[in-house]
């Protein structure tokens, strides 16, 4: 009979672990595709974003110089109707430019002709001759005596040298006073509006690429270089990558699928690929250790059932027929177990007559949680009565010293508040599961009725605790133990929703100050230890006025809060940095090396302030400072050019 059971126990074991192992293959392929698609959706997402704002700065910096270069180009003209011997001598128009901090200063006659300049060779070029320059003609004929020209960066007509050129009309004679610059800032600013300068911006994971196309030429514009790809193939033209805006498989001339999404933005499309076999290789990862995990469990349940099928059955049958002599003789205390074999049925008229000999229900109870195994325990108190019946596992589950649980055990009264106080408060994110110890968390069911109350009670401390590991690595990052961004951005709203009056909060951008150089000098190891020796000191503030996450790379970001006044957040502010360059990181064999950030960060008193632009506002800050001194930081001041 034990081999008939386990066979038929092994039969349907194993198709229950293979049916969980066919649905557990669906669903996390499932998930991963979610997972990806969210990835990629995020990753896209900060394009757009990094696009707009560069384009944003490029803007207001155009503006901001073109209004200043107008300026200096009006204060040349100004001297020179006033001084206008100056126009004849080379090493006076020089002195001129160098005093007005231009590049280039020239004199055009009447005519169109270069009469004087600071650059000697270019004296005597006709204006009329060049495309580039012949555009300034305009302010002679013009009659407004305060015509200018700002000409857009490009090579000028005399050397090809990328310049940029303000004239402006002369008032004392009918002439043009011109200036040139060297348009670094300009360029710059445009360098980091490309393609390939934003994607050296995003990590991206392995065989990962994002690539960005012309919807109307489908010519790659800039891709990132994560994989070898013909992206002069069939499915990398935009009618194919239009149909992945909700994420789709593409499968390409070399038999290879790619997972990709595609979003449309300003008539291009912003495009990420993954290859199809690196979802599967995490895929059969998932499925492998699930494979494990189940084999074990069912090696494990075949050989506990094996086990009590002979010591706790077949064992228990040849128990019974010896007990039988000892019920008929009048010993009712002895306790036997009821099965449906055959050995049993042979002993049922002995059965019958113990039905008036019940044993208790609190054994009862144990003897079925004991050979379930499972970490449970079970107890009842009626009205009126004293003692408790429990089941044998309640004191360990509770944690209860043998002394005070018999104690209690023998007072219905003492244990039901003893209950109902550690029911009063359950487990943070919980409802019906309580905190008994560091070690232990359980649930507890209670059912009252007219008779008393029934209870029930599991450990389940090993879910809890692996929800809340779960919660935690999705909220925070695994290499410095600071909320992720995502996480950090829903914090710090709640933080402004619930700013009371008179209080202040500020969202501050950190950037590391030559991370790159750390990483190339010392490699990516050192690297890490350079971003947890600073991820260290955001540990060390206080918690209940920082907020401190890691935005991606060596970038951070922190919400300052609980402050009664603006300068409290200056405090907080100079306190950290203080802190940071008390602490110092070894790299190699050479002496520990300070660690230098820089921030911008933004205040606010206001609860309906969005976190989005208080961040935005924190990050024209810190890029401020990135391009000034370094090492330090300063407020966003609304209205500020540049």
């Amino acid at each position: 009979m034990q081999k008939t059971f386990i066979r038929y126990t092994f039969f349907i074991v194993t198709s229950a672990v293979l049916l969980i192992l066919l649905v557990h293959f669906q669903y996390s392929l499932h998930m991963l595709e979610e997972q990806q698609y969210d990835t990629f959706f995020e990753k896209t997402e900060q394009m757009i974003h990094t696009l707009e704002n560069n384009r944003e700065e490029l803007r207001k910096m155009n503006e901001s110089l073109d209004e200043d270069y107008l300026t200096r180009a009006r204060a040349a003209a100004y001297v020179m109707d006033r001084q206008e011997e100056i126009t004849v001598d080379v090493p006076q128009m020089q002195y001129l430019a160098k005093l007005l901090n231009v590049d280039e200063l020239h004199v055009i006659d009447e005519n169109g002709i270069i009469v004087s300049g600071s650059v000697s060779q270019y004296v005597g070029i006709d204006m009329a001759d060049h495309r580039q320059t012949r555009e300034f003609l305009s302010i002679l004929e013009s009659d407004d005596e305060d015509a200018f020209l700002i000409q857009e960066a490009q090579p000028n007509a005399a050397e090809h040298r990328i310049m940029k050129y303000v004239g402006v009309a002369r008032k004392s004679r009918k002439g043009i006073v011109q200036v040139g610059f060297e348009p670094t800032r300009q360029m710059e600013a445009m360098s980091r509006n490309t393609y390939d300068y934003i994607f050296s911006r995003f990590p991206t994971d392995i065989g990962e690429e994002l690539f960005v196309l012309d919807i109307a030429t489908g010519e790659v514009l800039g891709h990132s270089g994560g994989m070898e790809r013909d992206f002069g193939a069939e499915y990398f033209q935009p009618e194919h990558l239009a149909e992945c805006k909700e994420g789709a498989y593409k499968k390409g001339e070399n038999g290879d699928t790619l997972y990709v999404l595609s979003r449309e933005y300003d008539a291009i499309l912003l495009c990420a690929a993954l290859p199809k076999e690196i979802l599967l290789r995490k895929l059969w990862k998932h499925v492998f250790a699930a494979l494990n995990y189940l084999l074990f469990i069912e090696a494990a349940v075949i050989l506990l059932l094996n086990y009590l099928v002979g010591q706790k059955v077949i064992h228990g049958i040849h128990c019974i027929i010896e007990d039988l002599t000892a019920i008929t003789n009048g010993n009712l205390d002895t306790r036997v177990a009821v099965s449906g074999n055959r050995e049993f049925e042979e002993l049922s008229a002995g059965i019958n007559n113990m039905v008036k000999s019940i044993v208790r229900l609190s054994d009862r109870i144990s003897a079925i949680i004991e050979i379930s195994g499972i970490p449970l325990a079970a107890f009842e108190y009626e009205r009126g009565v004293s003692y408790v019946f429990n089941t044998s596992g309640l004191s360990e589950l509770l944690e209860l010293p043998a002394s005070e649980a018999a104690g209690l055990y023998k007072n219905s009264a003492l244990f039901d508040r003893y209950i109902r106080k550690i029911t009063e408060h359950p487990a943070e994110g919980e409802e019906d599961i309580f905190k008994i110890s560091e070690e232990r968390y359980v649930r507890i069911h209670m059912s009252e009725t007219q008779e008393g109350h029934l209870g029930i009670i599991t450990d389940v401390t090993k879910d809890v605790l692996s929800r809340r590991q779960m919660r935690y690595e999705n909220t925070h990052d695994s290499l410095t133990g600071l909320y992720k961004f995502s996480c950090f951005k829903e914090l710090a709203e709640g933080i402004v929703r619930r700013l009371s009056s008179g209080r202040f909060c500020a969202a501050v951008m950190l950037d590391l100050d030559y991370f790159k150089a750390v990483n190339d000098t010392f490699g990516h190891d050192a690297g890490d230890r350079y971003l947890q020796a600073f991820s260290a000191v955001m540990h060390s503030m206080p918690p209940e006025h920082f907020l401190c996450a890691r935005r991606s790379g060596d970038e951070f970001c922190m919400m300052i809060y609980g402050c009664e006044e603006r300068d409290g957040i200056l405090r907080y502010l100079e306190e950290f940095y203080r802190v940071l360059g008390e602490n110092k990181v070894a790299l190699a064999d050479a002496e520990p090396r300070a660690i230098r950030a820089s921030a911008g960060f933004a205040c606010t008193d206001q609860p309906d302030c969005e976190i989005s632009e208080l961040l935005r506002r924190a990050d024209e800050a810190l890029y401020e400072v990135k391009n000034g001194t370094k090492g330090y930081f300063a407020e966003f001041r609304s209205g500020k050019q540049g």
